[in-house]
């Protein structure tokens, strides 16, 4: 019967390695991610301190006081390292000193969204969702976990419920009887890779192709009004905030855009100022004083404008029960910025 032929034994899985006690988001994120390449995707995390048991690791993130992207070595607690992802990729422009999970996707965030979308790395759509996804998801776990606040001076209330909060939560308290943090670890990876594919899936399918609607009403805004800045996004509840700042910038828009006119879910009609800058609560051009916190026929005649709605009390948005009388609503705010008056 001839000679029996062995059979080879089977690669053992590979091994991603991070320390042990508490955790924190940023490893957490790490380990989630490197799973999501095909080469790590049955990796076992192995949580340790002992060095000897790292170096048997085939990567190894937030442990080991090393950053070796060579050799798989992604800590960031050593003295020496002050990484961003603009030193590391200098056509990026985000200069918050690296965790471990900003790492991990500076050097696999590329690959990682390539696999998910089916789509070369080079493509378009996995280099905006790149930026998108660093500069709204990853950068914040960096930030916190490298004790960088977000503004100088005291903050006017906590941030609690941030998702590096909810993951530092699933540890066990201090009291509590059993201190293992094991379960709580896979708990958190779960906790986080979910909130990290819904971020995805949502820019992937609702805001990017959002940015293909403000394109367009910005090409078209001469035909809603001659001033060129009162934009009309026949969709209503697209969003539009943070394709408007960049497609500004992109289109070199000779005079910034001010308001936006919208229907709502019940095909009435909305007028929104653009806010100031994509962080603040501040209005471009508010609607006139005088309208704040007045409603219905009393706006309606206070106004001379059939059909008003509501003028929100810090004038940010108003509306109107037809389009025509929205853009009337525009059109006056902008007679007022030129001394019109309301």
């Amino acid at each position: 019967s001839g000679p029996k032929r062995l059979r080879p034994e089977p690669a053992p899985a590979p091994r991603i390695g991070t320390h042990d006690g508490t955790f924190h988001c940023d490893e957490v994120l790490a380990c989630y991610l490197l799973r999501l390449l095909p080469r790590y995707r049955d990796a076992e995390v192995v949580r340790t301190r002992d060095p000897q048991r790292l170096a048997q690791c085939d990567v190894v993130v937030d442990v080991g006081g090393e950053y070796d992207p060579e050799r798989h070595r992604y800590d960031h607690h050593q003295r020496s390292f002050m990484q961003s992802m603009q030193s590391l990729r200098p056509d990026k422009p985000w200069t918050t000193k690296l965790s471990s999970a900003g790492l991990v996707y500076c050097h696999f965030g590329s690959q990682i969204l390539a696999g998910l979308l089916g789509q070369p790395e080079d493509s378009p759509v996995v280099k905006v969702l790149y930026d998108k996804l660093y500069e709204n998801f990853v950068q914040e776990i960096d930030a916190i976990d490298n004790g960088i606040a977000q503004a100088e001076g005291e903050p006017r209330y906590a941030l609690t419920t941030t998702l590096s909060a909810r993951v530092g939560h699933l540890n066990p308290r201090w009291n509590d009887p059993d201190q293992d943090t094991e379960a709580g670890f896979k708990r958190a990876m779960e906790l986080v890779g979910g909130e990290f594919m819904d971020r995805f899936d949502y820019y992937h399918r609702a805001w990017l192709p959002a940015r293909v609607v403000v394109e367009d009403a910005i090409r078209r805004r001469f035909e809603v009004d001659v001033s060129g800045v009162v934009l009309e996004l026949p969709q209503g509840g697209c969003p539009w905030k943070e394709h408007v700042f960049s497609l500004e910038q992109e289109l070199a828009l000779p005079d910034p855009l001010q308001l936006v006119l919208f229907p709502d879910r019940s095909g009435q009609w909305r007028v929104q100022s653009v806010p100031a800058g994509p962080h603040t609560f501040q209005s471009r051009l508010p609607l006139p004083e005088p309208w704040r916190g007045v409603r219905d026929e009393e706006l309606s005649q206070l106004t001379g404008i059939p059909g008003c709605v509501f003028v929100h009390a810090s004038g940010f948005i108003g509306g109107n029960r037809t389009r025509e009388g929205a853009l009337e609503m525009a059109r006056r705010t902008l007679a007022q910025r030129h001394g019109g008056g309301a």
